[in-house]
């Protein structure tokens, strides 16, 4: 019993040296990829969503490598499990809406 202060002192101790470093990097990153797009985005997210659909209708995703296939399938994928999840949230029921 008197070895739970010194071992829980350590365990903090190594998670503070441990997490500090980490939870800035996460920080940094969240900051920068957490924030909703700005009024000056707007022109950008037009353009790119313009040259996706340019790129869709000359089938010039055929020349993509697989690994960015994957990684657009991945995406994609996320994308549609969220959708899901919102609408689950959204009705407060998994199955159906409750009338």
């Amino acid at each position: 019993m008197s070895q739970i202060i010194p071992t829980a002192r350590k365990i903090a101790e190594f998670l503070m040296k441990e997490g500090t470093p980490r939870a800035k990097v996460f920080l940094k990153y969240a900051v920068v990829e957490l924030t909703p797009p700005t009024p000056l985005d707007i022109p950008q997210i037009i353009r790119e969503a313009g040259g996706l659909v340019y790129s869709t209708l000359t089938f010039s995703w055929r020349f993509l490598t697989v690994k960015e296939a994957f990684v657009n399938t991945l995406v994609a994928t996320e994308v549609g499990c969220w959708f899901f999840v919102g609408e689950c949230i959204g009705k407060k029921h998994i199955i159906g809406y409750k009338i």
